[in-house]
């Protein structure tokens, strides 16, 4: 007390890892409330998977039962929702993976001066490049773009839902093209590789137990409108936003004002300072899930011939 310079009896809320505090800054915000839904019912909030992305992001789900699913963190008990069991899963490198293949182009400095005598972000560039092309090709919808370009995101290994930290990256299509408009194409199949992998988080987490129908993201590649609406098209699942944006304050002030008193809980407090923001939906072509579904076909593939040649080049050191 004497260190924090704090009066004897003052409230001290219990803190959290900071991707936890992220989903009790976001979990109750619900774009429109199920007016069938019971005041108390327990099983809504289970319904809904938070994804705190940035430098990596976490993929965290509640539940009311213990759900042990293999290749995903828990389940623990009452560690970010009282009363709840977490699942957590999550991707080692993806705004650290977007980073690393825009700065590792050929055309990243020219794109970095472009961006910079435009006062925008790389990414907002990168963005503007795609809807360009989308015209200029006559393209049917942007994420078409890449039915050429495909990436396994697992550059730093795979946290979710595979466990396997010796998973390698890869990207396949490649040509001797420097452009910006190439790097374009290759951060679009990037992000669309990251979008894949949350869609394995969520079928193999379904597949065990959960049944999660809407995502809620907060971080910063959640200010990225493309990487949005490709997780939207690529999941099958609406992705809420909170109104509050920096969503990891938030929820530790939610602490603070449950340690003082505010509220009578948790829940209470997640309920009335958690609100919704902007709702980003699935297209509605059905075009763009046949693509998706042929691209994420590939996705899968990707891994499985991955661990063909490292079996075939195991025995070939054997």
């Amino acid at each position: 007390m004497e260190e924090l310079g704090l009066r004897a009896g003052t409230p001290v809320g219990t803190s959290l890892i900071d991707a936890h505090a992220g989903g009790v800054g976001v979990m109750e915000s619900v774009a429109v409330p199920d007016p069938e839904a019971k005041e108390d019912d327990k099983e809504a909030i289970c319904h809904r998977l938070v994804l705190v992305c940035g430098t990596s992001t976490c993929h965290m789900a509640v539940s009311c039962s213990k759900l042990f699913i293999p290749g995903v963190w828990g389940p623990f008990w009452s560690a970010m929702v009282p009363e709840y069991w977490l699942t957590e899963g999550g991707q080692s490198a993806t705004g650290a993976l977007l980073d690393y293949i825009i700065e590792n182009h050929v055309a990243s400095p020219r794109l970095a001066n472009r961006a910079a005598s435009q006062n925008i972000s790389v990414f907002e560039l990168l963005n503007k490049i795609l809807e360009s092309m989308l015209q200029d090709l006559n393209s049917p919808f942007l994420a078409a773009l890449t039915e050429d370009i495909h990436v396994l995101p697992d550059f730093h290994g795979n946290r979710s839902p595979i466990a396997d930290p010796k998973a390698k990256g890869v990207i396949c299509g490649l040509t001797v093209d420097t452009s910006e408009k190439q790097l374009a194409l290759l951060y679009l199949a990037t992000v669309q590789g990251i979008a894949y992998g949350t869609r394995h988080i969520v079928e193999h987490c379904n597949a065990h137990g959960h049944r999660i129908d809407t995502l809620l993201a907060c971080g910063g590649l959640s200010k990225n409108p493309l990487f949005l609406q490709e997780h939207a098209d690529i999941v099958g699942c609406s992705i809420v936003l909170p109104r509050e944006s920096e969503s990891v304050l938030l929820g530790a002030a939610i602490l603070g004002a449950v340690a003082s008193k505010k509220y009578s809980s948790l829940s209470d407090a997640m309920k009335s300072l958690n609100a919704a923001g902007q709702v980003i939906h699935p297209a509605k072509d059905p075009k763009v899930k046949k693509y998706h579904d042929a691209k994420y076909r590939i996705f899968r593939e990707l891994y499985e011939q991955q661990l063909s040649h490292r079996l075939i080049m195991a025995q070939a050191l054997a």
